[in-house]
């Protein structure tokens, strides 16, 4: 039972982020600012209906009216600076590189290889900071992942070998965060205490970690895995050695909680997992 509300109230936060994320009402100007003397009626149908109601409406997000959009205007054959304000616009409703990537390599089957190059060129520009970042695959890894990566989790720094990030999702019902983990990155031998209840729940969405409790075989965590951790139980978990990491993190409500650090994993010991 306790499994089942917990899932629910991940799905019900994760809904909530992305409406939050998307659903910010949609204004328009450019039709008024551009056409406003010259063809006022167009202008007012452009800004007031178009983007004012049609892609408001609430049976498809703004993300999901950009792709159809940016499909629709490619099977067209149009891609000029009006394809270029509709990719800006899908970057700003929340469609990432590899998703545009992706849509457009799907289109081009169906709307022509030529069609399919031009709107390439126009979408490489869109993105092309973040093909330009050096992070070493930060970027990449948040483009494949819905939650954000946050800011880095400098407050429990000297607990961690290696760079993490923090961001918090919810601060309702049962509060939690999605922690990052770049390669090699891990947290220290820590419990969680509680004379009753406590104890955390990891749900992986993104990359491929690990997870340990003292005494055990260290067990490898992918999206979608869940690990449940009892109270007063030494553990550590982490990114492997080849790839980013990002799982959500769920403090469980219990009595006299409190986390207690100890020593690090060494590399000998992690070394010994592999990649």
């Amino acid at each position: 039972m306790k499994k089942k509300v917990l899932f629910l109230l991940l799905m019900a936060a994760m809904a909530n982020f992305q409406q939050t994320m998307a659903q910010e009402k949609i204004t328009q100007t450019a039709g008024r600012v551009q056409l406003g003397e010259f063809a006022p009626k167009f202008a007012e149908l452009n800004d007031d209906v178009l983007f004012g109601q049609v892609w408001n409406r609430p049976g498809l997000s703004p993300r999901e009216r950009s792709m159809v959009t940016i499909a629709t205007l490619v099977g067209k054959g149009i891609v000029d600076s009006s394809l270029t304000h509709h990719l800006q616009f899908a970057r700003s409703n929340g469609v990432t590189r590899t998703e545009i990537s992706e849509l457009l390599t799907h289109i081009a089957f169906y709307a022509g290889w030529p069609n399919a190059w031009g709107a390439f060129r126009l979408a490489k520009d869109v993105w092309a900071d973040e093909a330009a970042e050096g992070d070493g695959g930060k970027a990449a890894f948040q483009r494949g992942m819905i939650f954000p990566i946050g800011e880095p989790n400098s407050a429990y720094a000297k607990y961690f070998t290696g760079n993490s990030y923090l961001a918090p999702v919810s601060k309702e019902q049962i509060p939690f965060n999605n922690v990052t983990f770049e390669p090699r990155c891990r947290n220290n031998w820590h419990i969680h205490r509680a004379t009753m209840g406590g104890g955390q729940m990891l749900v992986c969405v993104a990359g491929r970690g690990w997870y340990q409790e003292e005494g055990k075989a260290a067990v490898q965590m992918l999206p979608g895995d869940v690990v449940h951790i009892p109270a007063n139980v030494k553990h550590w978990h982490g990114a492997a050695a080849d790839s980013w990491f990002a799982h959500l993190a769920f403090e469980i409500p219990g009595e006299d909680t409190s986390n207690e650090w100890l020593e690090p994993v060494t590399d000998e010991e992690y070394d010994k997992l592999g990649k």
